[in-house]
């Protein structure tokens, strides 16, 4: 089942078997106070300046987040989108907790977005469902409602399942409903990256929906962040996750993705790792041919059962 998202001209399929997508999540002002009081003075380069680095570095996808204290959020995300658009062309996450935020966003946005997100209590789900299917967007689902984030895969489980059934209600199809599952700070939950990789299995066998998380979100409080983030990156990939927000920006996040995506048979004849290692060491050109004309022979081999 594929989600298709969609920019002014650029297409992104979200899937099973399909490439990874990386959705950056640097636009976001939270733990980034510069960046906030420049967004809420109607000063938007940094944004665009994080937008377009990100893309450079491999992100496919944006998340744009405008939540700044005491400030018009519905005004400052609208631009903040429309700056993005007129600098990179990928498709935008929308992500807000404020539904008139939401609206502004999604009447900014040009394509199809995905909303970054809906809960499971009652009275958000009435409040936004209807928008999403309104603007034809898809929408991230996460499994928590009025009574917390449970510890229990089948409550996480039970609340996603509503989330999808009552989006289906509203006529959103479940191709573009996609399903958080929560990655929480290993710090402060034992067991969370176990939790999060089982309910993701029963999520995609019994639900059969895409699923996508904040992966920074499980190395918070704890030292070198970000080789924890670049492991958690390849276990979720590993397991099926098709994409993810997480920062492009960081070295190790990046390279575990490439070696992730190349293991997982998504890399013809290995050429983006062989590309991102040459690069690495000052390989040039040539050298770089060189491997590549070596990896398609090694895998000519290996289909003619030779060694």
């Amino acid at each position: 089942m594929d989600t298709i998202l969609r920019s002014r001209a650029k297409e992104v399929i979200i899937g099973p078997g399909r490439p990874f997508v990386v959705i950056g999540e640097r636009i976001n002002p939270t733990g980034r106070k510069r960046l906030g009081v420049e967004m809420a003075n109607g000063d938007f380069h940094r944004v665009r300046a994080d937008a377009i680095a990100q893309v450079e570095a491999g992100a496919q996808m944006l998340d744009v987040n405008a939540g700044i204290p005491l400030a018009d959020e519905p005004t400052i995300l609208a631009e903040a989108i429309h700056q993005v658009q007129s600098v990179v062309d990928v498709p935008v996450s929308i992500d807000s907790s404020v539904v008139a935020a939401l609206k502004a966003g999604l009447e900014a946005y040009q394509g199809k977005a995905l909303v970054n997100s809906v809960t499971g209590e009652d009275e958000r789900l009435e409040a936004v469902l209807p928008l999403i299917a309104e603007h034809e967007a898809a929408i991230i689902g996460v499994s928590n409602d009025e009574t917390g984030i449970s510890p229990e895969v089948a409550v996480r489980f039970a609340v996603a399942k509503k989330i999808v059934e009552r989006a289906e209600a509203y006529g959103i199809p479940r191709e573009d409903v996609l399903i958080d599952p929560l990655a929480m700070p290993a710090s402060a939950v034992p067991g969370a990256g176990r939790t999060l990789l089982e309910l993701t299995r029963r999520l995609h066998e019994e639900l059969g929906v895409n699923t996508v998380c904040g992966a920074s979100n499980i190395s918070f409080g704890l030292p070198d962040r970000e080789t924890v983030n670049a492991a958690f990156m390849a276990m979720i990939i590993a397991i099926g996750m098709p994409a993810a927000i997480t920062n492009p920006l960081k070295p190790a996040v990046r390279k575990l993705i490439l070696a992730a995506e190349m293991l997982m048979g998504r890399d013809e004849h290995c050429m983006a790792w062989i590309q991102q290692a040459r690069g690495e060491s000052g390989g040039g050109v040539a050298e770089q041919r060189r491997s590549a004309r070596a990896a398609r022979r090694a895998a000519r081999r290996n289909r003619e059962g030779g060694s």
